[in-house]
């Protein structure tokens, strides 16, 4: 059944892509380009390509990309090879977004103030114009592009045993998508014909998923956490809000998660032992590890009163095989208490901060160079570093980026949350009155408590019966009332 984008019965329909464009606005990002923007793209189109001096010339190495069905700013590709003795070569190819868009450009300005892609469900607001990110600094399949590789050599037990990164001209030969690629992996579907004929391709593919599998395992014993939190996306037709529909884990997205894991560590370590201080993305140890040990306590596990990733990682496997279904939830839980991600200056030396979740020392934003500014600044340090130049930012302009990448990421995810909570407030609005299943995911004196729903996956405010509750709280709620423009879902304590 659809549902009509509006506040009450009878009144005309809301039109939620300006909802999204004026929430993006209140949130300090800027969703237009601008004619200055307009022009270099303009220019950027009749432009020869820049020459490839200096990089090697991998375009013909099978590489793929895994992805959306609907993405096409691609970030990164990917080829493997087996070598002797039980080791393995992976490649992953990262877009030079930086050869198109250089440092001073009204392009890399907007970039700088927004610096990440805005993603409302209804709506996508780019860092890059769509003619760069889904076109000239994309690797879309068939097309020659510069690429900036991470090369890994790894050991049986899923150990990057040395790691190279150089610059190289690459040419995608399958873009894949998440759930057909899943689907072949899993042995229910069939490999695309398309990519059945591409020699030696399905053996690629399954050396891929061989390495990942081995990076993943290896992570978990070193402690990292294997957490799966449901995120609601909404389903559009023609305007109008028909579903709810959720991002599933999958062995696809496993298999460039850890790839991505490997490759963003690789790049940490390269820029450290060069000598060259970067931004890194860190998860702090957590202020509230107390939390953590109740909410553990009272599944009948006894955590460590020191925060150590380890113990919490063995918690959250068995609990994942014990109670598959309930597992989300206990992971939305853990997320909330461990608290967000940031980016940080750090410079290089023996000991960093870190990154808890990951149970990794060495770890940056390298591989969405089209999506995320400090993934470009990465590549631009990087390059500087190749090529033997001074490092093209300085320690304090650095420091600057890093707090301003982490604000507008908070930005993002405020205004990504709230249109989610638009699209679910126009889902629910026909069953005002029926009681749902949920868990706490937030509560403050100051903001209040919220929960989020079982099933359909919506989020909404606890404005009756809310004392007393704390993240990770399971209850039953009634739905009491919706305000699609505001976002607004209130609930009971039923």
């Amino acid at each position: 059944m659809s549902h009509s984008n509006s506040d009450r019965r009878g009144a005309p329909p809301l039109d939620i892509a300006a909802i999204a464009y004026a929430s993006a606005k209140e949130h300090g990002f800027e969703p237009d380009f601008g004619p200055d923007v307009a022009r270099e793209v303009e220019a950027l189109r009749h432009r020869v390509p820049p020459p490839a001096s200096g990089a090697r010339d991998l375009r013909d190495l099978v590489w793929s990309s895994i992805d959306n069905t609907e993405s096409k700013d691609l970030d990164q590709i990917e080829v493997a090879e087996r070598l002797a003795g039980g080791r393995t070569k992976l490649l992953v190819g990262i877009a030079d977004v930086d050869a198109l868009v250089p440092r001073g450009s009204a392009i890399d300005k907007h970039a700088t103030s927004n610096t990440t892609s805005l993603y409302t469900g209804v709506r996508v607001f780019p860092m890059l114009p769509e003619a760069l990110s889904t076109g000239l600094t994309s690797l879309n399949e068939g097309q020659d592009r510069l690429a900036v590789v991470v090369e890994m050599t790894v050991s049986s037990d899923g150990a990057v045993e040395d790691a190279d990164v150089y610059r190289a001209l690459v040419r995608n030969h399958a873009k894949l998508a998440y759930d057909e690629t899943a689907l072949w992996l899993d042995g229910k579907k069939p490999i695309p014909d398309a990519f059945s004929r591409i020699e030696g391709f399905e053996a690629q593919l399954r050396l891929q998923d061989e390495i990942a599998r081995m990076f993943k395992a290896r992570r978990h014993e070193q402690g990292a956490l294997d957490l799966e939190t449901i995120e609601a996306n909404s389903v559009m037709r023609d305007g109008v809000v028909v579903g709810l529909d959720l991002t599933q884990k999958s062995r696809s997205r496993d298999l460039i998660e850890d790839f991505m894991v490997a490759a963003n560590g690789a790049m940490a370590r390269f820029l450290d032992r060069r000598g060259r201080s970067a931004i890194r993305r860190v998860v702090r140890t957590p202020k509230r590890w107390d939390r953590i040990v109740a909410l553990a306590a009272t599944y009948g596990t006894k955590l460590p009163a020191a925060a150590d990733p380890r113990p919490l990682s063995e918690f959250l496997t068995a609990e994942r095989r014990r109670d598959p279904r309930r597992f989300p939830d206990l992971s939305l839980a853990v997320v909330k208490l461990l608290g967000p991600g940031e980016y940080a200056l750090e410079a290089p030396g023996p000991s960093h901060t870190g990154h808890f979740g990951l149970a990794a020392q060495d770890y940056t934003h390298s591989t969405a160079p089209n999506r995320r500014f400090a993934d470009l600044v990465t590549q631009r340090l990087l390059k500087a570093t190749l090529a033997g130049a001074p490092p093209p930012y300085d320690e304090g302009e650095l420091a600057a980026i890093a707090a301003h990448c982490t604000q507008k990421e908070n930005d993002a995810r405020v205004v990504e949350r709230f249109m989610r909570k638009v699209s679910a407030a126009v889902f629910l609005g026909p069953r005002i009155g029926e009681e749902f299943d949920a868990i706490v995911t937030g509560a403050t004196p100051d903001k209040g408590t919220y929960v989020r729903l079982v099933s359909p996956p919506a989020e909404g405010r606890v404005v009756r019966g809310e004392q007393g509750l704390d993240v990770g709280d399971t209850l039953r709620v009634k739905l009491v009332g919706t305000t699609p423009s505001k976002g607004f879902i209130d609930f009971a304590r039923a």
